[in-house]
């Protein structure tokens, strides 16, 4: 699975075959069907570990902490630090998949809508404003979290730094008067 991750991060997963996988994990192709029917059920598998590394990392790092800003901003951190922390697994999360098949794309949202409840949840114990749909909320925070994988490159501010930024840029907007 390791190999298939890092492929299918380097490639693509139009680009990368069975046999691709199979090589770099040194083993014969046909070997892969024995632990996976197909790519398919091998992205899914890849996905589902991305899903579960980023997600044990969230809730860590929310486990003790009782402010619902603060507990955000814990998850925001959480979430890129294991995102840029040397793992294939979760940065599979941030892949464009609208245009898979629809069967396979249906079958990775269904896993990626289980994390993203985690942080409906955390976004849910926020004091909003009536007029803030939390929904929106969710998914820009998310969206700005995932698609740094996109633009990030170490030397400039830490994974932990953006997903500080992003979470008071919630909070408060781009007010110089808040702290």
């Amino acid at each position: 699975m390791a190999a298939a991750a890092y492929l299918f991060n380097k490639r693509g997963y139009d680009a990368t075959s069975m046999r691709d996988i199979a090589r770099e994990a040194g083993m014969l192709a046909g070997s892969m069907y024995y632990h996976f029917p197909s790519k398919d059920d091998l992205i899914i598998a890849t996905y589902e570990e991305g899903r579960r590394l980023i997600a044990e990392a969230v809730l860590a790092a929310i486990e003790d902490v009782g402010d619902p800003w603060e507990k955000l901003q814990k998850a925001a951190i959480a979430h890129m630090n294991t995102l840029f922390g040397g793992n294939n697994f979760s940065i599979l999360l941030c892949a464009d998949i609208s245009r898979a098949a629809p069967a396979l794309r249906n079958r990775l949202i269904e896993s990626r809508d289980s994390y993203d409840a985690l942080f409906m949840e955390l976004i849910e114990a926020l004091p909003l404003p009536d007029d803030v749909d939390p929904t929106l909320l969710r998914l820009s925070l998310l969206g700005s979290l995932n698609w740094s994988s996109s633009w990030y490159r170490p030397g400039g501010q830490t994974p932990a730094q953006i997903g500080t930024l992003f979470v008071r840029l919630l909070k408060e907007g781009l007010d110089p008067h808040k702290s």
